[in-house]
């Protein structure tokens, strides 16, 4: 349920998916999840535990993706226009790192890998790092299978949508400042 559920990532992904089509979509899931691997990877080192217990370097990681946001909702709203009034493309490789970075500063995804995942790891069991690893990457393959349906979708509706085509930029911005908003009131609950 909790990969099904829309959050920050899946409203990125359908925005880019809404403005850019499919493939862009589609990148910029590939992307979230690579950002995944990123938090699979502190929390299997046990950087996430440090950071959660940081208030300092959790409200610097916060703070970071609130900004992010923020920039790519005002560029959304100032960028330049393509064809029939639609935000103009961005190469695949921004959409990627776009997506990467999304979920990397991601405050919540965070958390989840240190309130969560740590329930089900048992050191009896053997190395906990690789218990870590072996059910961040389950979150993963099951985040990307919904990642793609989401992008698939977006992609779809955003080519219906190009009558709308110049309304597409200003919901892609208000998404991207909405998830400003909602990282920056976000609690270290």
């Amino acid at each position: 349920m909790l990969v099904v559920i829309p959050g920050p990532n899946h409203l990125y992904i359908t925005a880019r998916g809404l403005s850019q089509g499919r493939v862009a979509g589609l990148v910029s899931a590939l992307g979230v999840e690579i950002g995944t691997l990123v938090h699979i990877a502190a929390a299997a080192a046990g950087l996430s535990y440090v950071i959660a217990r940081s208030a300092t370097l959790y409200t610097v990681i916060k703070w970071a993706g609130v900004a992010y946001l923020v920039y790519l909702g005002i560029r959304a709203f100032t960028g330049r226009q393509g064809a029939a009034g639609r935000p103009e493309p961005q190469p695949l490789r921004k959409v990627f790192l776009e997506g990467v970075l999304v979920n990397v500063f991601n405050p919540k995804t965070l958390l989840f890998f240190l309130a969560l995942l740590p329930q089900f790891v048992r050191p009896e069991s053997g190395s906990p790092a690789l218990q870590v690893v072996v059910f961040g990457c389950t979150l993963l393959l099951l985040g990307l299978i919904s990642d793609i349906v989401y992008a698939l979708t977006a992609g779809a509706l955003g080519r219906r949508l190009d009558r709308a085509a110049r309304s597409l930029r200003y919901v892609s911005g208000v998404v991207y400042l909405g998830l400003g908003v909602f990282t920056a009131f976000t609690g270290r609950q």
